[in-house]
């Protein structure tokens, strides 16, 4: 089942048509009559670039995430805000490149409001009565904390379709000659048209037989993979329910040829153009740092990389000591005047840029830990080192989606749910996903929140 996916695609198309009609009513209020097809003709092209750019502004905004439809609170104010953004943007466009003849100070000006207003009914009032099926009734047979996860996010969020009625764990299940008539008696009673089965629960096999049999006997019965189903809304791998099999049907180390190709081509590309300003910073920030307090102008931290080689990366120095070993900050290291400026505006992380370059880095992958922490992890965690596979990298999938991570410490719990969503990532890998990485990550240095 792939939702959440159709959800975000409807979404999408469901704002570039809002676009557009607000265009058509901004033209309209303008001359206060309808809009000729000369006059739609020259503005709609035009505006199309700028639908592209509102459509990448919000995702960066976060309009497209999980959650989007049920943060009725935030969504005027993400929408406003995106909205003036991209006016902005727009503004910028048509008056520094005069290519289509237009400067539309007063159709911006009109389609901001119009456009705001109309995004935000479509999203709050239109999504809610035509985005979202009528709910029907749930079963699941499974246990655990990520299956009470999956069964409160079904409950309470009405865009799934369907409410579970009954949750029942394999193991009090028993099997007799009569559990068939029994089940298809309690579901037809109980009106519920949709199984959702942790199949990777050895106590299912018993009675897999029967659910086998359940889907001739009810034609109108949907049988979902719990896992699955877990993966496509949460957008991460439920540790609890994996198992050896899973890496062999769902790892590689080469998915596609093209993807390695233009991952490397992109990392080469972006390396390079974000090493120039690199190079302009560099006098100024080793001046910075030697004025402070004399120390290195560089750190070198030793990681864990691809195949679990050491990779030393390099960086501005922030702290007290250069360098750290491979073992975790201790409390005597103490970050800088300078340094703190340095990782509130990323600019520590700037020199890493040499490690894409040379291939032992990317921009985009799991984020490389100490190899102190990761003796320990791998003891504790089940397929840990699974995240050591491919080539480690600046901004990540968990990076980005899980936020209690520690940065500097062990933490066993935390690290194993950081662990879900690079598993994540390990699986469904993509250009697509590398896209929406790098949006995500643009807005997380917009914020210029700190470390």
């Amino acid at each position: 089942m792939r939702y959440v996916q159709n959800e975000r695609a409807f979404l999408l198309l469901g704002d570039i048509a809002v676009l557009y009609v607000s265009l058509w009513i901004t033209l309209a209020l303008r001359d206060f009559s309808i809009p000729s097809l000369n006059t739609w003709m020259l503005h709609a092209v035009p505006f199309s670039l700028l639908f592209c750019v509102s459509v990448l502004v919000y995702f960066i905004a976060g309009l497209y995430d999980q959650h989007t439809t049920l943060l009725r609170r935030r969504l005027p104010y993400l929408v406003a805000y995106s909205q003036l953004a991209t006016v902005i943007l727009a503004a910028l466009f048509f008056f520094t490149v005069p290519y289509f003849g237009i400067t539309p100070k007063t159709v911006l000006a009109i389609f901001l409001g119009v456009s705001s207003v109309l995004v935000i009914f479509w999203r709050l009032v239109l999504v809610r009565h035509t985005g979202v099926r009528k709910r029907t009734g749930a079963l699941v047979l499974g246990q655990g904390e990520e299956i009470e996860q999956l069964v409160d996010e079904l409950n309470n969020n009405s865009r799934y379709g369907f409410t579970v009625n009954h949750t029942f764990n394999p193991e009090d299940v028993e099997y007799s000659e009569s559990l068939q008539e029994q089940m298809l008696g309690f579901i037809t009673q109980e009106n519920i048209n949709v199984i959702v089965v942790d199949t990777r629960n050895p106590a299912l096999r018993k009675i897999t037989p029967v659910l086998y049999n359940l889907l001739f006997l009810n034609p109108n019965l949907t049988m979902l993979d719990a896992s699955q189903l877990y993966e496509d809304i949460f957008r991460r791998i439920p540790i609890s329910m994996l198992g050896d099999s899973w890496f062999i049907t769902h790892v590689t180390r080469q998915p596609f040829f093209l993807y390695n190709l233009f991952h490397r081509l992109f990392d080469i590309v972006v390396s390079l153009l974000l090493g120039v300003p690199t190079l302009i910073l560099l006098p100024f920030v080793a001046l910075a740092v030697k004025l402070e307090d004399g120390g290195e102008i560089f750190s070198f931290q030793r990681r864990i990389g691809k195949d679990n080689q050491p990779l030393d990366l390099v960086k501005f120095r922030t702290m007290t000591n250069a360098n750290d070993g491979g073992i975790m900050v201790s409390t005597e290291k103490v970050v800088t005047k300078v340094g703190h400026f340095l990782r509130v505006t990323r600019i520590d992380e700037l020199p890493q840029l040499w490690n894409v370059l040379f291939g032992e880095y990317s921009l985009i992958g799991p984020r490389p830990e100490f190899g102190d922490a990761i003796q320990k992890y791998a003891e504790a965690i089940p397929y840990y080192n699974a995240r050591h596979l491919i080539t480690p990298g600046l901004s990540g999938w968990a990076q980005l989606n899980h936020q209690a991570h520690p940065h500097h410490g062990v933490d066993i719990e935390e690290t194993r749910n950081k662990l879900s969503y690079d598993l994540y990532y390990l699986k469904n890998r993509s250009l697509w996903l590398d896209l929406e990485i790098g949006l995500k990550t643009i807005k997380t240095l917009l914020s210029v929140a700190g470390k």
